[in-house]
């Protein structure tokens, strides 16, 4: 978990302050394939500064808008969804580094006994 952070530009899960992998992975997706935010906000049914905010981490997507925007911007289901469910745990566990690493391997150890 903490090596995403690392290739996002973060030096530890402390400096992380906003959920930016889903966003970041969005925009360059979307740049790539040389579409605007508001063709997509108009296909997810929200406005433009909507999906901008998406975009920045400043607002979270729902997850069917999450397999919405995998189908049209040709990706992996999985692979957005992992994101946004990680954006998620970072949010949790941003305000308190070691607590948060325990219970994430917690989680780790439940999920896969």
């Amino acid at each position: 978990m903490e090596s995403a952070l690392l290739t996002n530009g973060f030096d530890s899960i402390s400096e992380y302050k906003k959920p930016l992998l889903l966003g970041a992975k969005i925009r360059r997706l979307r740049v790539e394939r040389k579409m605007v935010q508001r063709e997509l906000a108009e296909k997810l049914n929200i406005d433009t500064p909507m999906f901008s905010k998406i975009e920045l981490g400043v607002r979270r997507a729902k997850r069917s808008q999450v397999v919405q925007l995998a189908k049209l911007l040709h990706v992996s289901e999985k692979e957005l969804l992992t994101l946004w469910l990680a954006d998620g745990v970072l949010n949790a566990v941003k305000d308190d580094r070691e607590l948060g690493l325990a219970a994430l391997k917690v989680a780790k150890k439940t999920i896969m006994p």
